[in-house]
C-alpha cells in the first residue's frame, strides 16, 4: 500500500465515531506483580496457526514486528477507553503475561476516534476498538482484522432517572450517546427496540460526548436516559436512576471491544500474532482465577478505591461480557453493517466473514493456554 492511500486511510478514520467510553487519561503505571519464573510458552507454528478462512494474500510489503532492546518483539498496543471489557489486556500486562510469552507490550490510551488512523499509520500494531470502527476501516480499504473479541456482547446499562418507570415513559423523551453511529448509539438503539420503542420515532437521540458527559447531561436532565456500565451505573443507582434494561444478559452478538490488527501485520508475523492472542487468553484464565489481583488492576486504571464498586465491575465484566475464549465472530459485526450500511453502498456490500481468522485463539484453545 502506497504512502498516499495509508495517509487518505487514516484522515478517513479520523472522522469514525468515538465509541463511547469514559474518557480516559493516559495508561497508569500500574506495579506489576513479579513475573513467572518458568520460560516463554511456546506459541503454535506458524502452520498450525495457518487461518481456515481463506484471508486475502498478503502484500509484498508486510510490516514486520520491530524489536525492544530486550531482543522480544515490541508492539505497541491502544485502548480507546477505561472500561473493564479491556481488563484481560491490562492484567496481561501488570502480571508479566506478556513479557512470559517474549513480547515486550507498550499499553497507550488512544480515543477511538484516532485509533484506527494510529494503527493504519503503523504507529501502533494493535487497537482496541468496537464493531463501527471495524467495518467503517473495511469499508474504506484499510484491510483489518480482529484478532480476540474481549466482549462479544453490549456491556451496557440503560438508565433513567427515577420518574420513568416503563419505556413507555420514554417516548418523548431525550435519549443520550457519544455520536452518531457510535457503539453507543448502534447499542441504544438496540436497547430501545428491545423495550418496543422505535428509535426513530419514539424519541429524540442526542449526540453528547464521552460516557462521562453522557453522565452528566443525565444528571443535568438534558437527556432523560443514556447508556451507563459499572463502576459509574454504581454512582448513579447511588443517587436514584435506575435500569430499563441490562443488554449484556440479552447475550445478543456484538464487539464493543475487539483487539485489531493490519491483516499485513498478521500475515508476515503470525508468530508474534499467536503469542498476543496466547497472552490474552491466559489473562482471561488469570482474572477468573484470581479476583483479588483482577480487582487490584481494574482499582489502577479505574484510579478508584471504593472495593464494593470495583467488585461490582469486576462480577459484571468477567461474570457477563469477557469470554474464556474471546472468537472473533462474524455475526459480531452484523448490527454494526446494517446500521452503518444504511446510507453507504461501500459497508452494504461487505462480507464481515472475510476480516474473521479464529485460528489463533483456537491454537490457544487446542493448547489448553486457558487452563495454565
Amino acid at each position: 500500500m502506497t504512502n498516499r492511500v495509508l495517509l487518505t486511510l487514516a484522515a478517513a478514520v479520523l472522522l469514525l465515531p468515538a465509541c463511547g467510553g469514559a474518557a480516559a487519561p493516559a495508561s497508569p503505571a500500574a506495579s506489576a506483580p513479579a513475573a513467572p519464573s518458568s520460560a516463554p510458552a511456546k506459541p503454535a507454528s506458524a502452520q498450525a496457526a495457518a487461518s481456515t478462512a481463506s484471508p486475502k494474500p498478503a502484500s509484498s510489503a508486510q510490516p514486520a514486528a520491530s524489536a525492544a532492546p530486550s531482543g522480544q518483539p515490541k508492539l505497541v498496543v491502544s485502548y480507546a477507553a477505561v472500561i473493564a471489557a479491556v481488563l484481560p489486556e491490562w492484567l496481561a500486562d501488570a502480571a508479566g503475561i506478556f513479557k512470559k510469552n517474549g513480547l515486550d507490550v507498550e499499553l497507550t490510551y488512544i480515543e477511538s476516534s484516532k485509533g484506527m488512523a494510529a494503527l493504519l499509520a503503523n504507529q501502533t500494531q494493535v487497537t482496541g476498538l468496537g464493531a463501527p470502527e471495524v467495518v467503517s476501516a473495511n469499508a474504506a480499504g484499510g484491510d483489518v482484522l480482529p484478532v480476540v473479541t474481549t466482549a462479544p456482547v453490549y456491556p451496557y446499562i440503560l438508565q433513567v432517572p427515577p420518574d420513568i418507570k416503563t419505556a413507555a415513559d420514554l417516548k418523548g423523551k431525550k435519549v443520550g450517546v457519544s455520536s452518531i453511529g457510535s457503539v453507543s448509539d448502534i447499542a441504544t438503539r438496540v436497547a430501545l427496540r428491545k423495550l418496543g420503542l422505535d428509535p426513530e420515532k419514539d424519541v429524540t437521540i442526542l449526540a453528547v460526548g464521552s460516557a462521562t458527559n453522557r453522565l452528566a447531561a443525565l444528571q443535568a436532565g438534558s437527556i432523560q436516559a443514556g447508556l451507563s456500565f459499572p463502576p459509574e451505573s454504581l454512582v448513579m443507582e447511588a443517587r436514584g436512576y435506575h435500569a430499563l434494561i441490562d443488554l449484556a444478559t440479552s447475550k445478543a452478538p456484538w464487539s464493543n471491544a475487539s483487539d485489531i490488527m493490519k491483516r499485513s501485520f498478521v500475515n508476515g508475523n503470525r508468530d508474534v500474532v499467536q503469542r498476543y492472542v496466547d497472552s490474552i487468553v491466559e489473562a482471561i484464565a488469570r482474572a477468573r482465577k484470581d479476583k483479588p489481583l483482577a480487582m487490584d488492576v481494574l482499582k489502577k486504571y479505574h484510579k478508584l478505591d471504593d472495593v464494593k464498586a470495583i467488585e461490582a465491575t469486576y462480577d459484571y465484566f468477567v461474570g457477563s461480557v469477557i469470554p474464556a475464549l474471546p472468537y472473533p465472530n462474524a455475526d459480531q459485526f452484523t448490527e454494526a453493517k446494517s446500521v452503518l450500511g444504511e446510507n453507504n453502498e461501500a459497508v452494504r456490500s461487505l462480507d464481515p466473514n472475510s476480516w474473521i481468522d479464529q485460528s489463533f485463539v483456537k491454537s490457544a484453545a487446542d493448547r489448553s493456554v486457558d487452563k495454565r
